[in-house]
């Protein structure tokens, strides 16, 4: 009997890791298919500043690997199994969640950009400041938009590897990348720029 009620909660653990690997799929999936028309547009600008340096090279690799490559294997080989637990029910609800959020504030960052996006610091010909859309309280909603995205992989992913390395190499990113990207922004916009930070918070609206 305890047998029995045993293989039935591991069958039922294992239905429940699919299902959120399901879920992260689709949200993964998603959140490419909006990127990916801003990005072939994106090919088509002439760069005017470029601030891309080794540094930022190798954190966007990390964050590659954090972000698509690890996420990946958990979700299609068994090669990180050694690191999962078993979900909390409600978890999945809260990453579905994050996901949602993520994807919307995704799109909306990029089509209010439009051309302006690039996935890099740089400043292209004929770029314009965007204060409008989302970006009219905060000035920095596609990384609002990722730390979402890495919040929901946590969350839907029931492993401590797969699950926390976006979270971990986004970070990185992020903490390495903010005050250039603004001092870039600063020397291209100048008091523009001074004054719509002063209205303006990076993340969260009226918050930080």
């Amino acid at each position: 009997m305890v047998k029995r009620v045993y293989i039935a909660s591991s069958e039922a653990d294992a239905m429940n890791t699919l299902t959120l690997k399901i879920l992260f799929l689709i949200g993964f999936v998603s959140a490419f298919a909006i990127r990916s028309p801003y990005q072939r547009e994106n090919k088509k600008n002439t760069v005017s500043v470029d601030r891309k340096t080794a540094q930022e090279k190798i954190l966007l690799v990390l964050v590659f690997i954090g972000m698509v490559i690890l996420p990946l294997i958990y979700v299609f080989s068994p090669w990180l199994r050694v690191a999962d637990y078993n979900p909390v029910p409600w978890v999945g609800y809260l990453g579905v969640l994050c996901f949602g959020i993520s994807l919307w504030l995704f799109w909306r960052s990029h089509d209010d950009l439009g051309r302006n996006w690039s996935p890099t610091l740089e400043i292209r010909e004929g770029h314009t400041l965007i204060s409008n859309g989302v970006y009219q309280t905060i000035r920095h909603p596609m990384y609002t938009a990722i730390w979402l995205w890495c919040a929901a992989q946590a969350l839907l992913l029931p492993n401590w590897i797969a699950g926390l390395a976006g979270l971990i190499s986004f970070a990185a990113l992020y903490i390495f990348r903010i005050g250039n990207e603004e001092q870039m922004m600063l020397e291209q916009f100048g008091e523009e720029y001074k004054a719509y930070m002063q209205r303006t918070k990076r993340l969260i609206p009226y918050l930080f």
